[in-house]
């Protein structure tokens, strides 16, 4: 028996929650579907004027001009961020550590910072390079299995989608394998401040989380200044290090963006993978169609790897991992038919416009072998994910695998959802194999 995981919305809540659409104010059926809520708001209001005065978009090509505009728009988060981190203008010697960690990440900045951590990390990111991970992946992931197997199930989320990400950007960053322990529950804790409503213990728990992770680092970035790796492979080595001859990051720079290389790396792929396996089991008919291309080109990796590409994509626009992104509009502009001024803030929503139909046919039906899918998933234009080809292919690697070990797999119980706005995805799944 297949789940009902993802509960039908009527047209008529739908329209309710869209006509009192409030980021900061959401109700639990929106989390667990927000898909009907996000295509009332596309057809009524499709740049809608929010509570606090900013914007949200739910067109696709909305979402395009706004990432193409990067001279209107701005990604850096200081303006945004201040008031949401209990931030003053006489805190500038103390920053509050979740507000210095998001002020200073790679995805919350515009050039020159954003450009020089980039091409940093680009640099160990080749497609040499990520095609060498291959093996090392394929070994992770048939032991992650051999484990499920053994015990007969386990959950999806903790024992294997999110094991996965963890040791990878962990290879990345060279942390010892005995140091990875408290990584997952950092990254939760400090992703997790990014929700558009915090409370009180979250802010609490991701000030808690940046400070406990800095002090690792330091000891970390402090014994690999001594014991230099390899900077084609790790990541660290090579931030630390800089380009030759080029401008070296600050202390405060390098320490922050390892703690956004671990969260944008973990979150991320945990959700793809994690979305990807629950989804399929609402769509049993689909689960069938992909198991058979997978055992039938089994003895061949070129073909399996044509049939799980597009899958891995459709996933992607299906249940977006990251469902909202955001930018400060610099200058008065326009966008979608509506004036903005500047400073206006403006929230992207991802999840909606990958199920905009006037850019995807059936753009509420899941189809594996969709073509031309230009998906919103990784962003788009110069903040493009710049670990895309790297989730691509754990996530391929991960549920190929994963599949073709378990075609039969079910879940126990009723998985349980992350209940965040941001980032959709779950936080356990319960599994039989």
């Amino acid at each position: 028996m297949h789940p009902t995981i993802t509960p039908p919305m009527t047209s008529a809540r739908a329209q309710a929650i869209a006509q009192q659409f409030d980021l900061r104010d959401l109700p639990a059926d929106f989390y667990a579907n927000p898909y009907p809520v996000y295509a009332a708001l596309r057809q009524s209001q499709p740049v809608r004027l929010m509570p606090d005065g900013s914007y949200f978009l739910t067109r696709y090509a909305d979402l395009v001009t706004v990432y193409r505009d990067s001279h209107n728009f701005s990604a850096a988060k200081h303006v945004e961020f201040a008031p949401k981190f209990n931030v003053t203008p006489y805190d500038n010697d103390h920053p509050a550590p979740l507000f210095e960690h998001h002020t200073t990440s790679l995805v919350f900045n515009d050039p020159p910072l954003h450009t020089r951590v980039r091409k940093l990390i680009m640099g160990a990111l080749t497609r040499r390079a990520i095609a060498d991970m291959e093996p090392g992946l394929v070994t992770l992931v048939d032991g992650l299995l051999d484990r499920l197997q053994e015990q007969g199930g386990g959950d999806l989320i903790e024992d294997f989608a999110s094991a996965i990400p963890i040791e990878i950007i962990g290879n990345l960053l060279g942390i010892p394998h005995a140091e990875r322990g408290p990584l997952r529950a950092w990254s939760l804790a400090i992703l997790g401040a990014l929700e558009p409503k915090l409370s009180a213990e979250q802010h609490e728990r991701g000030n808690r989380s940046v400070s406990d992770m800095l002090a690792y680092l330091r000891t970390l970035v402090s014994e690999r200044r001594r014991h230099p790796g390899n900077p084609d492979h790790d990541v660290l080595t090579r931030l630390i290090q800089g380009e030759a001859g080029g401008e070296q990051l600050s202390e405060v720079e390098l320490l922050q963006n390892c703690i956004f290389i671990l969260n944008a790396g973990h979150e991320t792929t945990t959700n793809l993978i994690g979305n990807a396996l629950v989804c399929l089991q609402e769509h049993p008919q689909a689960l069938a169609t992909l198991s058979q291309r997978l055992q039938a080109t089994q003895h061949d990796a070129t073909a399996q790897e044509a049939v799980l590409t597009p899958a891995v994509d459709e996933f992607l626009r299906f249940e977006s991992s990251n469902q909202l992104g955001n930018r400060r509009a610099v200058n008065a502009c326009h966008v979608g038919g509506v004036d903005l001024p500047a400073g206006a803030l403006v929230t992207l929503c991802i999840g909606a416009a990958n199920r905009d139909p006037a850019q995807f046919e059936h753009a509420d039906t899941l189809q594996l072998d969709r073509t031309d899918n230009r998906h919103l998933a990784f962003g788009f234009g110069i903040h493009q994910c710049a670990g895309l080809s790297l989730a691509r292919l754990e996530g391929r690697i991960a549920i190929g695998r994963f599949l073709m070990r378990f075609p039969n797999y079910g879940l126990s119980a009723p998985p349980t959802r992350g209940g965040r706005a941001r980032f959709r995805g779950f936080l356990h799944a319960p599994v039989k194999t």
